[in-house]
């Protein structure tokens, strides 16, 4: 499929790496790209698409107005990307498609992340519902409109599958092809397992970064995580009176090594064990990409402290509340009166009914969503409107 200045071989692809010449190919065919792979197109698309621009204003934990310096959808996405892209390189994978998938993976989120996602899913639950892994999909097959001859961005399978981590039985019957591996309990490929824990490591460790620089969750409080308080140690014994950010920094990328390492380590094992000698052996074994039984635990535990420490701290508890209000309040004045829409948005309900409303929702950065809700109602949401913020704590390090 790609021009003759790319192959296999030099890219250095290992026998069980998706090779952008044997791509399953687009939903629409294309002429070559020439001097890029089809894996290297679909990343170059992705990272020029509107949807991916909007992940700037959407949030991870923290809503947007809550801080400079917090993570948004965008620099997460940036950070699996870097995460998956060394992963993939040390295993023979297609860098490309890695981070193709990666840069992509949430652009369906809707504002105020899982908040928003909850939300809209109860407002759909009886058209289908939502989830947000194939509203990204949505996204690159239909709702981008960059092109004269077709909706989306067009991608190969290889990045659409990716994209779509999870999908119900009930969902994947109606996706053919990109569903198929749902329904036969096959492996996606290994660029797409990679990207998958990238994402698990990424989010763990700049949560953890996250929370602690908003003050929700404290030092001390780690001290019974076991995947810190190591590298804390070790931080403290390397660097006698380090403190502060500093302290916090090196013992994050110390852990984030860590969960590298290890997972390099049991894929290689797997690998190994499993001697899988193209794609189509890597889709038929058992998931290949892991972490070891230790490092599952250890990671586990992390995740546990995070989710009652930060995600369901009263504090963050309150704020998403209110964004599942707006979500709510913005779906039902679209949905009781479509007029209130753009034109575009409009004619797109007529077509397809309240899916087009949830599309439009889903699409919106925090702000505009927040612009909508004060345009549609006369107010301003109430402890969401940035100037009714008053945390993270003024004490707080910038």
């Amino acid at each position: 499929m790609a021009g003759p200045a790319w192959t296999r071989k030099t890219a250095g692809l290992a026998p069980w790496a998706a090779d952008p010449e044997a791509s399953r190919g687009r939903r629409h065919p294309e002429p070559p790209a020439g001097t890029r792979s089809e894996f290297q197109r679909d990343r170059d698309r992705i990272v020029h698409c509107t949807a991916f621009r909007r992940l700037e204003y959407k949030t991870q934990v923290f809503v947007n107005h809550e801080g400079d310096l917090f993570r948004t959808r965008l620099t997460h996405s940036i950070e699996v990307a870097q995460i998956g892209r060394s992963i993939g390189r040390c295993l023979g994978l297609s860098e490309d498609l890695v981070e193709a998938i990666a840069l992509a993976h949430d652009l369906g989120h809707t504002p105020f992340g899982h908040a928003g996602q909850d939300a809209l899913h109860e407002c759909m639950r009886a058209h289908g519902g939502f989830e947000h892994n194939l509203q990204s999909l949505r996204v690159v097959d239909e709702l981008e409109q960059r092109y004269g001859s077709f909706d989306g961005l067009n991608l190969c399978f290889e990045a659409r599958e990716g994209i779509l981590k999870h999908c119900s039985l009930e969902n994947a019957r109606g996706l053919g092809e990109i569903g198929e591996r749902f329904l036969r309990r096959r492996q996606p490929s290994l660029e797409a397992q990679v990207a998958n824990l990238a994402d698990e490591i990424a989010y763990n460790n700049h949560d953890v970064d996250d929370g602690l620089r908003s003050g929700l969750i404290r030092l001390e409080q780690l001290d019974d995580i076991d995947l810190f308080a190591g590298h804390r140690r070790t931080a403290e014994r390397l660097y006698p009176g380090i403190a502060g950010r500093r302290l916090i920094h090196e013992t994050i990328r110390r852990m984030i090594d860590d969960l590298v390492v290890d997972l390099l380590a049991e894929t290689r094992r797997r690998i190994d064990a499993t001697a899988p000698a193209s794609l189509e052996d890597v889709r038929a074994a058992a998931p290949l990409v892991a972490f070891s039984p230790r490092m599952r635990e250890r990671s586990t535990q992390l995740k546990r402290f995070l989710y009652a420490g930060l995600y369901r701290h009263p504090r963050v508890d309150d704020v998403m509340s209110r964004a599942r209000d707006v979500v709510r309040r913005l779906f039902e004045a679209y949905a009781t009166d479509p007029s209130r829409l753009p034109g575009e948005h409009r004619d797109r309900v007529e077509a397809i009914g309240l899916r087009a409303v949830a599309d439009y929702i889903a699409g919106m950065t925090d702000r505009f969503a927040l612009r909508e809700y004060a345009r549609l109602t006369g107010e301003a949401a109430p402890g969401l409107a940035p100037e009714a913020a008053d945390w993270p704590p003024a004490a707080a390090e910038p």
